[in-house]
């Protein structure tokens, strides 16, 4: 029989975003009628607007939720990394993002060359985090060379308790589908 090898590791979402780590919460993202599995490939243009994420876990535990893109600009040379595409404190469990604290605005892929994961990690809040203001509009300087570890680390929330991540790559113009 074959061992099962995490679909995050092959992935090399750990080690490049986050260290190896338990899922202990169930994550479901979904983009539209899709439900996200790690390593599917999703067209930008079905995930322009923001996924529908449920964190299971009770109603008073808290969660940050956060998508980067490790890959930017480029899988071969990925300078940018990370990418912060959607931060989301103050998640109650069992709920949505949309019932936390927005901190960053969901940013849709944008793969300018090649296959690029895009990782959405859930970590359990010890207590109520005070949110940075939110991004404004247009203040891309603050999504470029973000460290989900550093932000973990800087807000001491420790390992992250679940994540996903799906690989999506430039669409040519005439092929884009929006549902």
């Amino acid at each position: 029989m074959a061992a099962h090898v995490d679909p995050l590791v092959v992935g090399r979402v750990i080690g490049d975003v986050v260290d190896l780590f338990v899922p202990t919460v169930a994550m479901s993202v979904r983009f539209g009628t899709k439900d996200l599995t790690n390593g599917c490939e999703i067209k930008p243009s079905i995930a322009a607007d923001a996924p529908a994420v449920q964190i299971a876990g009770r109603a008073n535990d808290l969660f940050t939720l956060i998508m980067t893109d490790p890959d930017a600009p480029s899988p071969s040379e990925p300078s940018m990394r990370e990418w912060l595409h959607w931060l989301v404190v103050n998640i109650p469990g069992g709920t949505d993002p949309s019932q936390g604290e927005l901190v960053v605005p969901y940013m849709g892929p944008r793969p300018p060359v090649g296959i690029h994961r895009y990782v959405m990690v859930a970590f359990q809040q010890k207590a109520r985090m005070t949110a940075p203001p939110a991004l404004a509009p247009g203040a891309e300087a603050a999504r470029v060379g973000f460290t989900t570890r550093a932000f973990a680390d800087r807000h001491d929330l420790g390992l992250p308790v679940a994540a996903m991540y799906f690989n999506a790559q430039k669409e040519p113009a005439n092929r884009r589908r929006h549902y």
